[in-house]
């Protein structure tokens, strides 16, 4: 009779293995804890203007006019949220009239799912601010390209720039914010 007991304990067992080990890669996979060691450096230059088109061979060249230029219309400091942040945001005006945040000297932890969003949140302090960025209107500029370094992130040309006040990084996985900066207009 012992020998029965143990035939039925065993798939008990191995269910409640194989359970574990489920959850366990489900839990790596979803927290991805190995990216708080990696960091990606993405070192962008700022896109520069396009140089005028040459004109065609024996035609008089236009009296030289100056290159369009770069200009920055807002910026801002990064503070911490959920993760240690610094550095800083610059919305830029690129010479055709396209716009670009930039992200200079980014250092912050790596994660799973990292946006970049333009929002019109308020950057608070603290775990005040951890939450509020998908609370109101935002429009997502693309994946974190690394999480140190300089990068660019193309703004759609249809968004409406006056309704945006803040960029976070923002884990999309967890609604968390990385951290944050307001944008201070120039």
């Amino acid at each position: 009779m012992g020998h029965g007991r143990k035939r039925l304990g065993r798939p008990w067992v191995i269910g409640v293995l194989v359970a574990a080990l489920a959850g366990v890669g489900l839990g790596l996979y979803w927290f991805q804890p190995w990216k708080l060691w990696q960091d990606e450096t993405v070192q962008e230059a700022l896109p520069s203007a396009v140089a005028p088109a040459a004109p065609p061979a024996g035609a008089s060249s236009p009296s030289p006019s100056p290159a369009p230029r770069l200009r920055t219309l807002a910026g801002g400091e990064l503070i911490s949220h959920e993760h240690a942040t610094s550095g800083k945001v610059k919305l830029v005006r690129l010479a055709d009239g396209s716009h670009v945040v930039r992200l200079e000297d980014l250092d912050t932890s790596n994660g799973p799912d990292l946006r970049v969003w333009l929002t019109d949140a308020p950057v608070k302090e603290g775990q005040a601010g951890w939450h509020v960025f998908d609370d109101g209107a935002y429009v997502s500029l693309g994946k974190l390209k690394g999480n140190k370094g300089s990068q660019n992130y193309t703004v759609p040309a249809d968004v409406d720039l006056s309704r945006y006040t803040s960029v976070t990084i923002w884990c999309d996985r967890f609604d968390v914010s990385f951290g944050a900066a307001e944008l201070t207009r120039t």
